[in-house]
C-alpha cells in the first residue's frame, strides 16, 4: 500500500518521544539523524531542529481519525491545554466551512497537527 507520512521538526527527539508517547505513539525507529514514531496506522516521522523557535514554526500535517472524539480526549487526559496560545495546546474540533470536523494539536515544537474526523 503506498501512503505518505509527515516530516516534522524536533528540537530533542526525547522530548518529542515522551510528549508523543502520552498520546498513544511508539517509537518504531530512531537514530541520530531521524525518528519514526506510530500508533495504528498513524506514522509520524521527525528530523532533527535543535534551534527551531516553535513561535516561528509553519511546520504542520493533518491526522484523519476515525474517532477524533476519542482521540482528542486522549490530549485531554494527557494534560494538553486548550487554547489559543503556547506549545503544547489543543482547540476543540469544530465543524468547519468545508462541511469537515476539524480539531487542532500544536505540539511543543509548534507544529500545528489538524484533527481531522473520516
Amino acid at each position: 500500500m503506498d501512503h505518505a507520512t509527515p516530516n516534522l521538526p524536533s528540537r530533542d527527539f526525547t522530548t518529542t518521544s515522551r510528549f508523543y508517547e502520552k498520546l498513544g505513539f511508539e517509537e518504531s525507529w530512531r537514530d541520530r539523524g531521524w525518528m519514526i514514531l506510530k500508533r495504528g496506522t498513524l506514522a509520524l516521522e521527525f528530523f532533527p531542529f535543535p534551534d527551531l523557535d516553535p513561535l516561528e514554526s509553519s511546520f504542520g500535517c493533518c491526522l484523519r481519525l476515525d474517532d477524533l472524539a476519542a482521540f482528542y480526549q486522549v490530549c485531554l487526559d494527557a494534560g494538553i491545554p486548550e487554547g489559543c496560545s503556547g506549545q503544547p495546546r489543543l482547540q476543540a474540533p469544530r465543524v468547519e466551512p468545508s462541511g469537515l470536523t476539524i480539531g487542532y494539536l500544536v505540539d511543543p515544537d509548534g507544529s500545528l497537527l489538524r484533527l481531522v474526523q473520516n
